[in-house]
Formats: structure tokens, C-alpha cells, sequence
């Protein structure tokens, strides 16, 4: 990566999917940044692993929808998110949010996705501490950077806020900028910078995280409409799962931050 792409003359930096993730990681990484890294995937990984957080599971995240997913749920002891069309009739659980609340006893999830779960391990092996954030929890992970952020000061090197929209993928695999999770990220990034106010100085906010909070703003007071409306909403809402779309606009329901540690998303609370 070259500095002109690495957003480093600022404490806070966002791009797009998994290539952009372990980029700008890796760069800040090796700048000798402490880094914690944001993944935002609102319809529907990190609203699930929100809603997960919330009835006190722990989610494992896993890069590949294959026959390698259910040998690796049988590994760890955890339960394997089927496909959504398959529990339709016959139940069970799977990348929606309204299937995980309806799970009662699960304890740990095995949730494979090509986007927000893939996203996860990228960033984690760049050696980016990770948390997942959605609009249930997004004031809840602001506090919790807040606090990691204070707490890494003292290092030698500026600490580095990496905030990545998944986004969605088009029928070649090609990355489709979704803009529900462009409004997840400017969600937490407005208000991130709004309890860093006394020094949210033109260096805090790349000119990248600055764009996705001013598109927060503009959705804020019809976030519900907006993700009804989107492309991704309308494709589940179209499909038959429009309490997802519902579920996934229940703005700073949850005070859990989900960080992943030992491979796993656990509940934090707010620092």
C-alpha cells in the first residue's frame, strides 16, 4: 500500500471490504500502530452477532459457506448457521438475526459469510484487535473505542481506528458497496467523534470516515425507511425476511460490544 492510501495522517480510517481491511491494517501494523479494527456488515453478520451478544453466545466467525463449516462447528462444540432458505421450513438457525433470537439454548455459532465473517479473520490475522459493530450497538462500540483509544495513547505510535463496511457481492464476486453498511460505519464514526469533541481536530477523521458519518446524518431521523428501501432491505424484504430488515434498524439496542478474541465474538461491555 502507498501512504497516499493508507489514510495514516489520521486517527481514524475507513474502506471497503476484505482487501481494504487487511491493507490498511497491515500498513498501520507495521507503522507500529496499536490498531482496532471495525467490522460493519448491518444486513445482516454484525446484527446477528449483536443479537447473538445479547442472548450470551459467542460467535465464530468462518470464512467459507462449505462442506469445511460444519467440521469446523464439530471442532470448537458449536452450533453451524444453516442457509437461510433451508430453515425456512425446516428451522434453525441461520445469518438472521430473527432465527438467533428465536435459538433459546445456543451457546456458541459457527456463522460462515463471504463479507462480514471473512472480513473478521482478514482483519485479525493483519493483528488488528477486533470488534463487530451494527445500529443496535454502534454508541456502545463509539464508548468502547473511546476507551481504547485513551488507553492506547502512551504507545509509540499514533493508534489507528480501521472502520470497514463489508459491503455486498455482485453475481462475479466483485465487491458491491452496500449503503447500509456505509451508514453502519458513519453511525459509529459520528459518534466516536462526538465524544471526542474536545479534540476531534482535522486529524482525528480521514477524509473517508468524515464522508460516512455526514451520510449517517443525513439517514438518522428515517434510518427504519432507509433500510427498508435499500437494496439489500429490499432484497430481504422481497425474500420473506422482513424482521431482519426490522431487527437490524433497532438502533443502540444493545450496550454489548462483540470483540473477537481466540477466534470468537464475546460480549464487552461499555468500557
Amino acid at each position: 500500500m502507498q501512504p497516499w492510501h493508507s489514510q495514516d495522517r489520521h486517527v481514524v480510517r475507513l474502506d471497503w471490504g476484505p482487501a481494504a481491511a487487511e491493507a490498511l491494517s497491515t500498513y498501520a501494523v507495521a507503522a507500529g500502530s496499536p490498531v482496532c479494527a471495525v467490522v460493519v456488515d448491518v444486513l445482516s453478520f454484525t446484527t446477528c452477532v449483536s443479537v447473538a451478544m445479547d442472548a450470551g453466545m459467542r460467535v465464530h466467525p468462518y470464512r467459507w459457506k462449505d462442506e469445511s463449516a460444519q467440521a469446523f462447528a464439530d471442532s470448537v462444540g458449536a452450533t453451524l448457521a444453516r442457509p437461510r432458505s433451508a430453515t425456512r421450513t425446516e428451522g434453525g438457525v441461520s445469518l438472521s438475526p430473527a432465527s438467533i433470537r428465536a435459538a433459546g439454548t445456543v451457546k456458541d455459532l459457527v456463522l460462515p459469510s463471504p463479507n462480514g465473517s471473512t472480513i473478521s479473520a482478514v482483519l485479525a490475522d493483519a493483528g488488528a484487535d477486533v470488534v463487530a459493530a451494527s445500529l443496535r450497538n454502534r454508541a456502545a462500540v463509539a464508548a468502547w473505542l473511546a476507551g481504547w483509544l485513551e488507553s492506547s495513547s502512551g504507545t509509540r505510535a499514533q493508534p489507528a481506528v480501521v472502520v470497514v463496511p463489508a459491503g455486498e457481492r455482485w453475481p462475479d464476486g466483485s465487491l458491491r458497496p452496500a449503503v447500509e453498511d456505509l451508514w453502519g460505519a458513519g453511525a459509529v464514526v459520528a459518534a466516536l467523534a462526538a465524544r471526542l469533541e474536545h479534540r476531534a481536530g482535522p486529524l482525528l477523521l480521514s477524509p473517508e470516515a468524515e464522508a460516512a458519518g455526514a451520510a449517517w446524518l443525513a439517514v438518522e431521523e428515517r434510518v427504519a425507511q432507509g433500510l427498508r428501501e435499500c437494496a439489500s432491505g429490499r432484497e430481504l424484504v422481497e425474500q420473506g425476511w422482513p424482521s431482519d430488515v426490522e431487527i437490524a434498524a433497532e438502533l443502540d439496542a444493545s450496550d454489548r460490544v462483540p470483540r473477537l478474541v481466540d477466534g470468537a465474538f464475546t460480549a464487552y461491555g461499555r468500557r
